[in-house]
């Protein structure tokens, strides 16, 4: 095998030029929330692609008017469990922006683009891996990819969570190649999330003609914000922040109606139940009488735990890049969500930010180290090929 290992490198090394050109095309493939067509174009760029290098796929139909999902099998007769590769097809950029900011490299080696970081870097590492552990002989065991169209808006308007759960169920270990960063860290654990709306109505009355006949909404509302900030666990990650409100039409009125907005985050699954109980008891009761309260769950991200099983597949992966000349990667948990939930969830070590290194992603400043294409492809074929799971 210390041959074949060898002949990674040297795959990636020959074919720089390649990845290069599917990057740029990727890139300014545009396929931001509202382009379903995009996706589809980045999704038949990469079907012709792993055609090319002996890997079966197939397009999963999403409900909702977002992109679908394209799946990867390669290798799929050998008998281990498949190493999943996850990303994402989408971003988050309007139409127009490839041909106001197209790929190009500057004479700093940095690529610019509106998706350059996040992910379509990505996209390319996680295909010239697979052809780099081809061309070493590599057939221990399968690789699938999971590449989703609508991880941006994070699902929120179609079924593809669900749809991504069955597909990588029964997986060894998993590799999400998100945007990376420029000091080498690797993700192990993110930050879960979401927004919720709360609804009170009460009874308008003239606060000085009839204070009596009203029920303010306020009050009850207020009530909900002191109960639930009171829960706030900081150090835990645990956190309710009710950051916006809205209500009344004036002092003179008892006020019949007030809205919060409510932002949470998590670091647990065990901490996201007790942040939805508190939700749920705060407005399961009315202290103040003929006040009506509703809530709507407009948002909700799930939190990549930090699991014994993420914790080994990240030392595995560092052994890698010291054994490959990949550098000192180190570990992170940071709070921008992303897929690599739904494989922890499912028990599957998973290790994100796998993509190519950069920073300012999701603005027009978008960057990403053009070095570390190879680099990261590199570490990845190496993870891969050693993995003895």
């Amino acid at each position: 095998m210390e041959k074949n290992l060898g002949e990674l490198g040297r795959y990636i090394d020959a074919h720089r030029e390649e990845m290069l050109d599917l990057w740029e095309r990727l890139v300014n493939t545009e396929s931001g929330p509202a382009q379903r067509e995009g996706v589809s174009n980045v999704i038949a760029l990469l079907r012709e692609e792993m055609e090319q290098a002996g890997i079966a796929s197939r397009v999963i139909q999403v409900e909702g008017e977002v992109g679908d999902i394209l799946v990867g099998e390669w290798n799929g007769e050998a008998p281990k469990a498949p190493i999943l590769f996850i990303g994402h097809t989408d971003t988050v950029f309007p139409p127009g922006e490839a041909e106001r900011n197209p790929f190009r490299i500057s004479g700093e080696g940095l690529a610019y683009g509106p998706g350059v970081l996040d992910m379509k870097g990505g996209l390319v590492i996680a295909l010239y891996a697979v052809k780099a552990l081809a061309y070493a002989g590599f057939r221990d065991r399968p690789i699938k990819f999971v590449l989703v169209g609508d991880e941006e808006t994070m699902h929120k308007s179609s079924n593809a969570k669900a749809l991504m759960v069955e597909e990588m169920k029964g997986a060894a270990a998993a590799f999400n190649f998100e945007t990376g960063y420029i000091d080498d860290r690797l993700v192990v654990g993110r930050k879960g999330g979401g927004i919720v709306q709360i609804k009170v109505e009460g009874v308008a009355a003239h606060s000085g003609l009839e204070p009596e006949k009203g029920r303010s909404a306020i009050l009850e509302a207020a009530r909900i914000v002191m109960e639930l900030e009171g829960e706030n666990d900081i150090p835990r990650g645990k956190l309710i922040n009710c950051g916006l409100i809205s209500g009344g039409i004036g002092e003179n009125t008892i006020p019949d109606e007030c809205s919060l907005s409510i932002g949470y985050r998590f670091s647990s699954h065990e901490i996201e139940g007790e942040i939805q109980a508190a939700i749920d008891r705060a407005v399961g009761i009315s202290c103040v009488a003929g006040t009506k309260i509703t809530k709507e769950q407009k948002m909700h991200i799930a939190c990549m735990e930090t699991t014994a099983g993420v914790l080994s597949l990240f030392e595995h992966v560092k052994r890698a890049a010291k054994l490959c000349g990949g550098g000192v990667v180190s570990s992170a948990v940071v709070s921008g969500g992303s897929d690599s939930s739904i494989a922890v969830a499912l028990g599957i070590p998973t290790v994100c930010g796998m993509g190519v290194c950069g920073q300012f992603n999701h603005t027009e400043k978008e960057y990403a180290q053009v070095d570390s294409l190879f680099r990261r492809c590199r570490l990845a074929a190496w993870a891969v090929a050693t993995l003895d799971w």
